[in-house]
């Protein structure tokens, strides 16, 4: 599959982020910019790192780039 319009590359890329949101809650670090400041300065999200994660979330279900659970 390739990603070729600047929607898809936009898609991609936050789903990345919502992956490296998902094992920083777990505790993972890594060192400059963590996906948490990111996703908050990107999309005005606020609170701690699982509020934000459910809000991105919602976002991204609202979005269509993912499904909810059946």
């Amino acid at each position: 599959m390739m990603l070729d319009t600047p929607e898809q590359i936009a898609g991609a890329r936050m789903l990345t982020l919502f992956a490296g949101l998902k094992l920083e809650v777990l505790g993972m670090r890594k060192s400059g910019r963590s996906c948490y400041q990111i996703v908050k300065q990107e999309f005005g999200l606020k609170g701690t790192r699982r509020q934000v994660l459910d809000a991105y979330q919602e976002l991204l279900y609202e979005r269509g780039l993912k499904q909810r659970p059946q």
